[in-house]
């Protein structure tokens, strides 16, 4: 069973650029500890009797065009799949594109690999939420460590993230 409580009053269960970035929000978004061993997404779920539909898992990409190379996040379902070399490549006007390297989504984030977020990453990295998960009222994100959760509505999570929605899952 999870113990959620308001952002507020768990800020030491967040990454530190998670921790900076929430009180700027206004939404209600709760944190609740979980057992590190079990953040990856069908372990927690299943640990923590969470659907797989109400979990959504964020994915860092690194965009290639003209020697350049951008990062974003592409938030998905855990049920589905997101269109990485289509749709996101396509929208983020990339030539090639794959998954950050462990490494460079870990540096750059600041953020525990297996718990990166949306909220808190460095400024001008584009968020691309699935629009199928703008419709959960309850969806699970990492917080930046392994070790807990956040929860909130796929509304507010594109709120925190100002993120743009877009079809994305196969």
């Amino acid at each position: 069973m999870l113990s959620w409580v308001p952002v507020a009053e768990g800020a030491e269960l967040l990454a530190e650029p998670v921790a900076k970035a929430v009180p700027d929000l206004k939404i209600d978004l709760k944190v609740a500890p979980i057992d590190p061993d079990l953040a990856d997404t069908a372990a927690f779920c299943e640990k923590y009797d969470i659907a797989l539909e109400d979990s959504a898992n964020c994915v860092i990409v690194a965009a290639k065009r003209g020697g350049e190379t951008r990062y974003a996040a592409v938030m998905v379902l855990a049920t589905h799949r997101a269109d990485i070399n289509g749709i996101v490549r396509r929208h983020l006007d990339a030539r090639k594109i794959s998954f950050a390297p462990m490494d460079d989504a870990v540096s750059l984030t600041g953020m525990e690999y297996g718990g990166i977020t949306p909220i808190g990453l460095p400024e001008g990295w584009p968020v691309l939420v699935d629009e199928n998960v703008t419709r959960r009222e309850f969806v699970v994100i990492g917080s930046g460590l392994r070790r807990s959760k956040l929860a909130l509505s796929g509304s507010d999570l594109v709120t925190a993230t100002r993120g743009e929605v877009l079809l994305l899952s196969l």
